[in-house]
């Protein structure tokens, strides 16, 4: 499929995931709605770190998700969405439940009915791992059970069966694409990596929170081929596909990991502001991504290690965009 002169668009545009797939969509000649939460200081988030080619291929949209008229004259006119704006930070659902699941659920919502109305080619919806919970089997297949163990997880649970129930009530061509811990350059110190190897860079400890929790880490650029692949696909309607890895690593390797790349041998403190509450905690995500492989294609192509290099390269040269000293809601 050609996305020359295609109109597109990204909501949640001006993320960490959403910035690295309107970039290659931009590269790919698509005419991109990058649609970005309104601020009063005009700043269009992650987008701003892209190359200047590129930005003229870009209709930057700021709004808000609940706004229902907002959405509707974005979607207008579109041949795909890809959306991809939420709350993700699991602390801040915590502090915050009613905006975060305003925005994941209602906001899903608005971007259906939208859709519908104006007869969008292709919906792609992004889930997360989070909602399985702790893993009840591994590799975690996707007719593992949904758990919803904090309010993010909860508020994606119900955006994704919003888009199950368009699709099966009024054959909505969508589809939902669930990454586990994506991971890459531009990404916040919300995330594990970044604040693993930013503090290892300039402090004299590692301030982080369970050691024990098991992640399975997937590189930017392979979750944004799930994307493009889900997009493409047309046996991926109606279809919900995990994009992982397919191993997993606890949190504690993780950091030792960083730190003999970055060449240091630090302590690692755990405090007790960082850490979940207990029974919310999820203790393992590992993905089976053979429905990817047999339904669109998809297999991960950077490792842990390369994508870590990718990473901490990065971090290197955008230090300045870090707080070491600050935990990161």
């Amino acid at each position: 499929m050609n996305w020359e002169n295609r109109t597109v668009l990204v909501t949640g545009a001006g993320g960490f995931i959403g910035s690295h797939l309107t970039e290659r969509l931009a590269q790919e000649g698509a005419n991109v709605r990058a649609f970005v939460r309104y601020n009063s200081r005009g700043d269009k988030g992650l987008l701003n770190l892209l190359p200047q080619k590129l930005h003229n291929c870009l209709h930057i949209i700021a709004g808000d998700l609940r706004d229902v008229e907002a959405v509707r004259q974005a979607v207008r006119g579109v041949d795909t969405i890809f959306h991809l704006g939420a709350l993700i930070a699991i602390p801040y659902s915590y502090l915050h439940p009613r905006e975060v699941i305003e925005t994941n659920v209602m906001g899903t919502l608005n971007v259906l009915m939208a859709a519908r109305e104006y007869g969008v080619r292709r919906v792609v919806h992004t889930s997360t791992s989070e909602v399985y919970g702790t893993a009840q089997h591994v590799p975690i297949n996707e007719a593992h059970p949904l758990q919803g163990q904090s309010p993010y997880s909860a508020s994606k649970i119900g955006a994704d069966k919003i888009v199950q129930s368009f699709h099966l009530s009024f054959g909505l061509p969508v589809t939902t694409l669930r990454p586990f811990n994506t991971y890459g350059p531009r990404q916040s110190a919300r995330a594990v990596i970044p604040t693993i190897i930013v503090q290892a860079l300039t402090q004299d400890k590692l301030h982080l929170g369970s050691l024990t929790p098991m992640r399975d880490f997937t590189f930017v650029a392979d979750t944004v081929a799930g994307f493009i692949k889900m997009a493409q696909a047309d046996e991926a309607i109606g279809q919900e596909v995990n994009i992982g890895a397919g191993d997993c690593i606890t949190i504690g390797d993780l950091a030792q990991k960083i730190l003999h790349l970055v060449g240091r041998n630090l302590p690692i403190v755990t405090e007790e502001e960082r850490l979940r509450p207990e029974k919310s905690e999820v203790m393992r995500l590992h993905a089976s991504n053979a429905k990817a492989r047999d339904l669109i294609g998809w297999e991960p192509q950077v490792t842990l290690d390369e994508g870590l290099n990718h990473t901490l390269t990065w971090i290197k040269d955008h230090l300045d965009r870090y707080r070491p000293d600050v935990y990161e809601v």
